[in-house]
């Protein structure tokens, strides 16, 4: 591993991110509205996305730089009883496709966290939240993948490395909980 390569693939994917500052904004002002509202900010991915999916919404829930109140959030990668019931009974495919359907509601916003953009769990959840009226949000890599079309919102990293892709979507999940805590 070239310790200089990993380190200027990281600066190049900020310097990317630099110019998504709109984007970061229309996300943010997506989740303030649905929130406002009564709705909620749901997460999912796979593996790395997942871990990223829990700790997004845990800062919604505690904080993220200050102390106020609690931002309805849930990361639906964290049940091992419903994912394993789910992946046994009916299909792994299907982990969050389930989920969105029991616990989701119109109004609320869906984060679906794919660095392929082609993850077949996340994309049924969108294709899910868009028959219940929930808003979605993919962060995904490369090309965007097939969630790319069915997203409402895209925020893809262009890079086709899944470890700066990752690094790029902490730290908009970040800005993005920022934001958030900003104005609520």
């Amino acid at each position: 591993m070239d310790i200089r390569e990993e380190i200027d693939n990281l600066i190049n994917g900020l310097n990317v991110l630099k110019d998504s500052e709109v984007l970061l904004r229309d996300i943010s002002e997506l989740c303030i509205d649905s929130l406002k509202k009564g709705g909620k900010i749901i997460f999912c991915g796979n593996g790395g996305s997942a871990a990223d999916s829990q700790h997004l919404a845990a800062e919604l829930i505690v904080k993220f730089n200050k102390i106020r109140k609690s931002v309805p959030a849930i990361a639906i990668t964290t049940d091992t009883s419903i994912i394993t019931a789910i992946g046994n009974d009916i299909g792994a495919q299907n982990i969050f496709e389930r989920q969105i359907e029991g616990l989701g509601r119109s109004g609320d916003v869906l984060i679906g966290l794919t660095t392929s953009g082609n993850s077949e769990n996340v994309i049924l959840a969108f294709r899910k939240a868009k028959e219940l009226g929930i808003k979605t949000v993919a962060f995904t890599g490369f090309d965007g993948g097939k969630v790319k079309e069915i997203a409402d919102i895209v925020l893809r990293v262009p890079s086709a490395k899944t470890s700066t892709i990752q690094e790029m979507h902490i730290t908009c999940g970040h800005i993005l909980c920022g934001l958030i805590e900003d104005k609520i």
